[in-house]
């Protein structure tokens, strides 16, 4: 368990957008969330909110930490905040607050 996480954390992250219509990404620990308008990634430089139109999965190498997106990128940005976002919607936060 510990060398999948020091192999993972080895990784850099790189970012690399093809006419905005592909995206390539390196670096990437795992997918947490994904339609066809956006895809929620956690990289090893945080979590990378990808967003668009029709946009699918071409490649997925959960191996070397690599991931190919299709479609329409509209936009992308990353998340410095995203479990505190989280803890924040969640519904017990709200029905207890």
């Amino acid at each position: 368990m510990d060398k999948e996480n020091t192999q993972i954390n080895n990784f850099s992250h790189t970012l690399t957008m093809i006419e905005r219509k592909t995206a390539v990404i390196t670096g990437v620990k795992k997918i947490d969330n994904f339609d066809n308008e956006e895809f929620l990634l956690e990289t090893v430089m945080g979590y990378l909110l990808i967003k668009g139109e029709d946009l699918e999965l071409v490649k997925l190498d959960t191996r070397d930490g690599n991931v190919s997106i299709k479609g329409l990128i509209i936009s992308y940005s990353y998340l410095e905040d995203h479990k505190e976002k989280d803890k924040e919607n969640s519904i017990f936060h709200r029905l207890f607050k």
